[in-house]
């Protein structure tokens, strides 16, 4: 869940918050400017890391988890799918309400939070989003041994915690792209061409289709069908030319990382994923 408020600073950001419903402690929280899956994102990653899988997220019918078309949204665009899509990776179910009592436990945290994190924040000098996100790691440990129950004779619902790797992998934004004449992509303005795990380009015929991998770190991958690539930026424009401008040096080429087969955003499965969501089906109004 998230609410937006003055928290620092002049300007409102939104603070995403996930809340252990047994413990009432806080299991996840990150600051960003708007309602975004990257914050999400962040959100779940910290649950991960320090407690493992959770079994189910319950949730108001926020966008991101319950999506209404309005247009036809872009892959990239369209959040509740790649989070949706995340989570199954996961084996996490998400079950949306809009019952006031299903979210009580969590307006009342806010309502706390509210009253004492701006305090906080700013007796720390607190002025950006990464200050605000960095001291909210401490924040949490302080609110969690002040407020959290201690629950007895109940297990924790958090399945084994998922290595880095995987939850780089999965924690995903994927952008659906074509290799163009060049045999590159474009991603962001920029162009990139396919690279295997050994350093060598490889090139496909222009229009083939595939997913760009933006895993959790920032790190590109390219997908076509069931093979994954590395993503190396080029120039726009070649600087030089091939016939008359003589190299004294070609590097040999360096190996890469490639996820293995395993990872969970191969082509066709994301795609079957999306064929099978309601509101991408839907025409807009």
């Amino acid at each position: 869940m998230h609410l937006v408020h003055h928290w620092f600073g002049n300007d409102k950001t939104q603070l995403h918050i996930a809340v252990d419903d047994a413990t009432g402690a806080i299991v996840g929280a990150y600051f960003d400017s708007q309602e975004t899956l990257n914050g999400y994102y962040n959100v779940l990653s910290q649950i991960l890391s320090n407690h493992g899988t959770p079994y189910m997220f319950l949730t108001d019918r926020r966008t991101i988890f319950e999506y209404k078309q309005k247009k036809s949204p872009s892959t990239k665009e369209d959040t509740f799918t790649q989070f949706s899509y995340a989570c199954k990776q996961l084996g996490i179910e998400i079950e949306t309400s809009s019952v006031p009592q299903a979210k009580g436990r969590v307006e009342r945290m806010f309502q706390t939070l509210q009253s004492r994190l701006p305090i906080e924040l700013r007796l720390a000098s607190i002025t950006t989003i990464e200050q605000a996100n960095a001291f909210l790691l401490s924040y949490i440990r302080e609110y969690n041994s002040m407020f959290a129950l201690c629950v007895y004779n109940i297990k924790s619902v958090f399945e084994k915690q998922p290595d880095d790797e995987k939850i780089n992998l999965i924690l995903a934004v994927i952008s659906s792209r074509k290799v163009d004449n060049g045999h590159c992509i474009k991603f962001e303005n920029k162009y990139f061409r396919l690279i295997d795990q050994n350093g060598y380009p490889i090139y496909y015929h222009k229009g083939t289709s595939g997913m760009v991998i933006q895993a959790f770190n920032n790190e590109l991958f390219f997908c076509v069908g069931e093979k994954i690539y590395s993503l190396d930026e080029i120039p726009k424009h070649e600087h030089t030319s091939k016939n008359f401008d003589f190299t004294a040096t070609v590097d040999k080429p360096r190996k890469r990382y490639i996820p293995p087969m395993s990872h969970p955003w191969k082509q066709a499965s994301f795609e079957k994923f999306m064929k099978k969501q309601v509101h991408r089906t839907q025409v807009s109004a």
